[in-house]
């Protein structure tokens, strides 16, 4: 299956989660769960030490891991964590029969790819080359052009640029 068929079949699912999410503006987890609010997706934020993560000023609720998702099997998730965590995050969301997931750049390695695209892993699995971001599929790069292939764009509110806005300051247009 090509990366733009999994895109497509990730965001058809009816719920979404972000494991990695954080509060902390700097980090890809946050600037990934903000993503997702700033396109109007509610996702569960999943932090295994933060009972709430704050984005684009709401708090959300977290879940610690995978397992706490009321309903698994009709959740995509991102995964922002690093290489050694994946597989670990991995295993625990075949497990729960969680379709789709999206591996963010830098957080998965050969061996990674290799247990996500094993057959019967995963309906669908969104990552690696092919994305318009130099190191592969990205949810703030590519996340806008998959949404519209499953029929899911609304209108994005400013997207990127405001879960890329660090607290405190103000964009041109406000």
């Amino acid at each position: 299956m090509s990366t733009e068929a999994a895109a497509r079949i990730f965001f058809s699912s009816p719920l979404f989660a972000v494991v990695g999410a954080s509060s902390n503006p700097a980090k890809f987890g946050h600037k990934i769960f903000a993503w997702y609010h700033a396109q109007s997706i509610s996702a569960t934020p999943v932090n295994p030490t933060a009972a709430t993560v704050t984005a684009l000023g709401q708090e959300h609720a977290a879940v610690p891991n995978l397992s706490a998702l009321p309903r698994p099997k009709e959740t995509s998730v991102s995964i922002i964590t690093p290489p050694a965590a994946m597989l670990k995050v991995l295993k625990e969301a075949r497990e729960l029969g969680i379709p789709a997931v999206w591996l963010q750049p830098g957080s998965f390695d050969d061996a990674v790819i290799a247990y996500a695209r094993e057959e019967g892993a995963f309906n669908a699995v969104v990552a690696g080359d092919g994305g318009r971001g130099h190191e592969g599929w990205c949810v703030l790069v590519d996340g806008e052009r998959a949404l519209k292939a499953a029929g899911k764009l609304g209108e994005p509110d400013r997207g990127l640029e405001r879960a890329n806005e660090q607290p405190g300051t103000k964009l041109a247009s406000q």
